[in-house]
């Protein structure tokens, strides 16, 4: 999945022409404000985002997994020059992503969201051409996967802005759960397909696929005509190293996005540590064939379905805090069940149990969160603050992935998933559970001020993914990026 799930979609503005004055779209800071009810334009352009992230995480989804298996089948590489290429695109991507912040905080959304998917589009498509001329190398599928990481995070954290610009807070929830029912639809389909497109076609054929959904989004983008907010201005005088840590200040000075900050890391980086030893489990352990890993996989996509379908009208009775807080807690609670599988159909069941639930809770912790964040986040640093969550995010997830690496060689892979499915189950400690009221949307308090938490203003509120956990067999995220500012 796109990591910036945010593709295409919602987040990518709103095309319609306007039949209202721009007045009446926005406020002074131009954030927040505009009214979908009752809107024909921008209802409109909120259907056209929809259509473009539609295709575009359709083509993910086929994608998914084509660059190591590129290295794989085409380059003949080994595990350890395919983990290389992951680590290493994860790590150079987050030193470059550093400046991103500050450079796309105070300029168009829109123009950096096309950027994104141009580039992606450019490094993904320059793939199958290179193969098929027998020019493809190990150095050009590292450039490949420092684009695309970069991309993710430029796309998702431009997005998430423009996503609180363009839908008023009592809107979001409805709009961000259908982009990540959306994706968790194209999650449970695209990758089957991906698989017997790779069979029948060779293995460049789903990042063609993939390369080409980069460019229906960037032309989705293009399409969009009601007219973007002004870009937040630089305060004179401002220190522009200064800007860099800028997203992190405001994080640690909210106390609810503080705690869902630390949450989020230890979340995600149990979830990954786990992921890559599932399959060694499930397939050298346990003896299940390929096409029961695939299941393992494939089935608890509806979970997510489920989950994101039910969010708005769970929220509308309980509320947006006792979701987030219930959602949060609920999807730590289900890894321990696949570390006690055994061989045979009920092991088999139990894995599909535990992604599902897994899944099924992410489903409706996702939306909610993005929409926490996008409140408490000050209109002028909402760039910055999903910018420096996603590169924390895939800076801290490799080491842990490298921590359960080691235990599983020093023990076994099911003692190491045991020990990140208690880490997992610590994370929910880190939740805002003392948090206070956020407040209204775009009134976020600046850096310094100790609030935070949760508000019914929240509840209409939502993120479809800069962070979304996938099931545990496959590459997670806590914290959304679904379609909405980071899966990020």
């Amino acid at each position: 999945m796109k990591s910036d799930t945010l593709k295409g979609t919602i987040i990518r503005g709103s095309s319609g022409r306007l039949a209202v004055t721009p007045a009446t779209l926005a406020t002074a800071k131009g954030y927040g404000s505009r009214v979908i009810s009752g809107d024909t334009p921008v209802r409109r352009d909120v259907g056209r985002l929809w259509a473009a992230y539609a295709v575009s995480e359709a083509g993910t989804a086929v994608g998914a997994g084509a660059l190591p298996l590129v290295a794989l089948l085409v380059l003949h590489l080994g595990p350890l020059e395919v983990s290389v290429v992951a680590a290493l695109s994860g790590i150079v991507a987050a030193v470059l992503a550093l400046p991103l912040g500050s450079l796309i905080e105070f300029r168009p959304k829109r123009s950096a969201m096309v950027a994104a998917d141009l580039a992606r589009f450019a490094a993904f498509g320059s793939v199958p051409v290179a193969a098929a001329f027998g020019a493809l190398t190990y150095a050009h599928l590292c450039a490949v996967a420092v684009v695309q990481a970069l991309g993710v995070i430029a796309f998702g954290a431009a997005s998430g802005a423009h996503l609180k610009a363009l839908v008023p807070a009592d809107e979001r929830l409805q709009v961000v759960s259908r982009f990540e029912t959306t994706f968790w639809t194209a999650t449970t389909v695209g990758p089957p397909i991906g698989g017997a497109l790779v069979s029948l076609v060779g293995a460049t054929a789903s990042m063609a696929v993939d390369a080409v959904s980069f460019l229906l989004s960037a032309i989705g983008v293009r399409r969009l005509r009601t007219p973007e907010p002004a870009p937040p201005v630089r305060r004179p005088g401002t220190n522009r190293r200064s800007d860099l840590a800028a997203g992190w200040r405001e994080i640690h000075a909210h106390r609810g996005m503080r705690a869902l900050f630390w949450n989020s890391l230890l979340c995600g980086g149990s979830l990954m540590m786990a992921a890559p030893l599932v399959p060694v489990l499930m397939l050298r352990d346990l003896g299940f064939a390929p096409w029961q890993y695939g299941l393992a996989l494939g089935v608890p996509g509806l979970g997510g379905i489920v989950g994101a379908l039910l969010t708005p009208r769970l929220t509308q009775r309980y509320g947006a805090r006792r979701v987030l807080m219930t959602s949060g807690v609920a999807r730590t609670m289900w890894m321990s069940l696949i570390a006690l599988a055994t061989p045979g159909a009920t092991g088999l069941v139990l894995i599909i149990t535990a992604n599902t639930l897994l899944l099924l809770s992410a489903g409706a912790f996702n939306p909610s969160f993005t929409a926490y964040r996008l409140t408490a986040a000050p209109d002028d640093h909402v760039v910055r603050v999903i910018a420096s969550w996603s590169i924390s995010q895939r800076t801290a997830q490799p080491m842990f992935m490298l921590a359960g690496g080691v235990l599983a060689e020093a023990t076994s892979a099911r003692t190491a998933i045991l020990v990140a499915a208690v880490l997992l189950v610590s994370s929910a400690a880190l939740l805002p559970w003392r948090a206070p009221d956020a407040g209204p949307p775009g009134s976020a308090p600046p850096c310094g001020a100790e609030t935070g938490g949760l508000s019914d203003v929240d509840q209409a509120a939502g993120q479809v993914a800069v962070a979304t956990a996938p099931p545990v067999t496959s590459t997670v995220s806590c914290t959304s990026s679904v379609p909405f500012g980071t899966r990020t």
